[in-house]
C-alpha cells in the first residue's frame, strides 16, 4: 500500500513513517517544504502526483497557547488544510485518516469520553481541530478520526524533556495535578495507526497508552526512572495561568479499539522506561 504521510517532521509523522516503512509499504512523507496544506493548490497537486492509497494526516498548528492570539493561521492549517485534503481523497476515492484531540471536548467531569460524545471545544487549537473533523465528515465516507493526547516522540520538544532539561538546573519543581489523562508514546501509536489504515474500519477512535496519571504524578515518575533527585510539588491549575484554557479531564474511552479488534498500546510507564533509552538526557 502506498501511503501519503503530512507533518513528517512531528513526533508523530517521524514515526509513522519508520513503521509504514518496517512494515513494506511505500511511505510518501511531506512537511512544510513540500506542500503547504494552507495553499489549497499546493494540496491538489502534490498529493495527485503521489497518487496514494490513503492519507494520514499528522500535520497541525499545535502550540496551543499561540493559536489563542493566531487564530486565523491556525484556522488555516487546523481546518482548511484539513478539507483541503479530504477533497482529493474524496476525488481519488482513498482512504484518509486524521489525527485530531480530546481538546474537541470541553475537559469537565471525571468520565472517560467516548468518541461519539457531545464536541465542545475550550480554546482556539481546540474549536480549529473541531472544525477539522468536521471537514472529515461532511467530505469522506472512508475516514479515520483519531484523537490522542498527552504526546511524546524523539523528534521535537515534549514535557518528557522539558521536565528532564529543568531537573539538570533545578532541584525543585512544581506541576499541576489536577488535569488527568493518559501519556502517549509516539512510536506505540504509529503501530496502532498503521493497524488501524490497512482496515476499513472507519470512524472516530481514541487511542492514547493505558493508565492514568495528573501532569504531577507524569513527572515524578519521568524523574524516578530517569534516576534524578528532583522533588516535585503538586499545584492547582490556576496557579500556573496561561492564555489557552485547558481541559481537567482527558480520560479517553479505547473500548471502540477493542470492539473493533485493535490492540490497544501498553502502559505509560512502559512507554516511558522504552523512551528514556532512546533519548540523550
Amino acid at each position: 500500500m502506498k501511503v501519503f504521510v503530512t507533518g513528517v517532521k512531528g513526533q508523530l509523522g517521524f514515526d509513522v513513517m519508520n513503521e509504514l516503512k518496517k512494515r513494506g509499504h511505500e511511505a510518501v512523507g511531506v512537511d512544510i517544504e513540500e506542500m503547504d496544506i494552507t495553499d489549497a493548490e499546493s494540496v491538489n497537486r502534490v498529493i495527485k502526483a503521489a497518487a496514494p492509497d490513503a492519507v494520514i494526516h499528522c500535520a497541525a498548528y499545535t502550540a496551543v497557547d499561540a493559536a489563542e492570539d493566531n487564530e486565523e493561521l491556525c484556522r488555516k492549517v487546523n481546518a482548511a488544510g484539513t478539507r483541503a485534503i479530504a477533497k482529493v481523497c474524496r476525488e481519488l476515492d482513498i482512504k484518509m485518516m486524521y489525527i485530531s484531540t480530546d481538546y474537541v471536548f470541553n475537559g469537565q467531569g471525571t468520565r472517560p469520553w467516548e468518541p461519539d460524545d457531545k464536541r465542545e471545544p475550550l480554546n482556539v487549537y481546540g474549536q480549529t481541530k473541531y472544525e477539522g473533523e468536521l471537514a472529515i465528515e461532511e467530505t469522506l465516507e472512508k475516514y479515520f478520526t483519531v484523537r490522542i493526547a498527552w504526546v511524546f516522540g524523539i523528534n521535537g520538544k515534549n514535557f518528557i524533556k522539558t521536565m528532564l532539561n529543568l531537573g539538570k538546573i533545578r532541584d525543585k519543581l512544581t506541576v499541576v495535578a489536577d488535569q488527568i489523562g493518559s501519556p502517549t508514546y509516539t512510536y506505540d501509536l504509529a503501530r496502532l495507526l498503521v493497524d488501524m489504515i490497512e482496515t476499513e474500519k472507519y470512524g472516530r477512535y481514541h487511542a492514547t497508552n493505558e493508565g492514568l496519571c495528573s501532569w504531577y504524578e507524569f513527572a515524578c515518575e519521568i524523574f524516578k526512572q530517569a534516576g534524578m533527585n528532583v522533588t516535585v510539588e503538586p499545584v492547582s491549575s490556576d496557579q500556573f495561568p496561561v492564555k489557552a484554557k485547558r481541559p481537567m479531564n482527558s480520560r479517553m474511552s479505547k473500548d471502540k479499539l477493542d470492539e473493533n479488534g485493535f490492540l490497544r498500546l501498553p502502559s505509560w510507564q512502559d512507554a516511558l522506561a522504552r523512551y528514556l533509552t532512546k533519548i540523550e538526557y
